[in-house]
């Protein structure tokens, strides 16, 4: 007995070399794949959002936009989920609510406004047709062009039916791109529209699912930069939304301070004049052209004086708040410099519109970040 099972053992102790010499031989003699399975998948992944990004682009600056007021109102959003006992759909729906009483109002105003200005000027102007009249005073006092304007008047809207026969002239030669002009203008009229609806739908989501793609997003972004993900991770908040906050209270700041400027000089509707300098201050340039209009204005409206000091104190007012509370307000903790926001807001308005009014000092706020760390990274290495 003891025989047989040595023999048995012996048997085994031979056989299994040659069994692994065998599953050797069959492993090199099978073919290695030509690409490697986390190739393939990183290119497939690459394939499914470069083909997203192609289907969904025109989805993208709402998209952004939705992100970008999700993150500057975050902490009041916060806030308003908590006193409405945490309950994350009814909180979203209800900021939805706000953010759209926000826009609707002061459009429905201004629309109302403009309604009346454009009826008053409709009627004038229907007075005049009717009548004839004489240049108005304004643009006859014009320095080194009124006489000439006075002359144009006078010779084609001075007599009944003048501005009948210049809008029949001009109509009859240009019905063609007046057509287009109009359909152009309804369909971006439709297309903002549009923008907006997807906007808003973008930031529902935001506000109710917000804290569970904040934790996606740093599960991936600890795997991606475990060293420098936590800063990354900080400054990119903060970077947003005192960039949004920073700008919108030096247009409101700029819209008070013209505004009463305006006042103080005798110009026509402060107020109005006033709420346009604000929107337009959001834009570069939009606030020093403002109030050099309207200092033209009260030049050539017989006030030298008052147009001369109004545009001494914009330049000032504007060279101050650009040199010193912008670069403080906008970018956050980056603190950026003149220069680079001045970049971020041209680029941004170039290239996305009115919404790269907030995300090219925030992209450059970025960028001068990852340069900071960068170069502090290397000094201490």
């Amino acid at each position: 007995m003891d025989v047989s099972k040595n023999s048995v053992s012996k048997e085994i102790e031979h056989a299994s070399p040659q069994t692994r010499c065998s599953s050797e031989e069959l492993a090199a003699a099978s073919p290695r794949p030509l690409i490697s399975p986390a190739i393939l998948a990183r290119g497939l992944l690459f394939l499914v959002l470069a083909a997203a990004i192609y289907f969904f682009h025109g989805f993208l600056v709402p998209v952004l936009a939705a992100l970008v007021i999700a993150f500057a109102s975050w902490p009041i959003y916060r806030k308003l989920r908590a006193a409405l006992g945490g309950r994350d759909t009814l909180s979203a729906a209800f900021a939805i609510i706000l953010i759209l009483a926000f826009l609707i109002v002061p459009i429905v105003l201004a629309g109302s406004y403009a309604s009346n200005e454009i009826r008053d000027s409709y009627a004038w102007l229907m007075q005049i047709n009717r009548d004839g009249a004489a240049a108005p005073v304004q643009l006859r006092t014009v320095p080194f062009a009124g006489a000439w304007i006075e002359e144009q008047w006078n010779r084609y809207l001075g007599h009944p039916g003048g501005i009948g026969e210049v809008v029949q002239l001009l109509s009859g030669d240009n019905i063609g791109n007046v057509y287009r002009g109009v359909l152009a203008a309804g369909a971006g009229i439709f297309g903002f529209a549009l923008n907006i609806l997807f906007m808003m739908i973008a930031l529902l989501f935001l506000y109710r699912d917000g804290d569970r793609l904040v934790a996606k997003v740093e599960t991936i972004g600890h795997h991606l930069f475990p060293q420098r993900w936590k800063r990354v991770s900080r400054v990119i908040p903060a970077t947003i939304a005192s960039t949004v906050t920073g700008m919108t209270l030096i247009a409101f700041g700029e819209g008070i301070v013209l505004g009463v400027a305006y006042w103080f000089a005798g110009a026509p509707s402060p107020a109005t004049l006033g709420v346009i300098t604000g929107i337009m201050a959001l834009i570069p340039g939009g606030a020093p052209l403002c109030f050099t209009l309207v200092s033209i204005y009260l030049t050539v409206s017989g006030s030298p004086v008052a147009g001369v000091a109004l545009l001494s104190w914009g330049s000032i007012e504007l060279f101050v708040v650009d040199k010193t509370i912008r670069p403080k307000l906008v970018g956050g903790p980056i603190e950026l410099p003149f220069l680079p926001t001045f970049f971020g807001l041209v680029g941004g308005i170039k290239t996305m519109g009115f919404l790269g009014l907030f995300l090219g000092p925030v992209l450059m706020a970025l960028l001068f970040a990852i340069w900071r760390e960068w170069t502090s990274s290397m000094e201490r290495s």
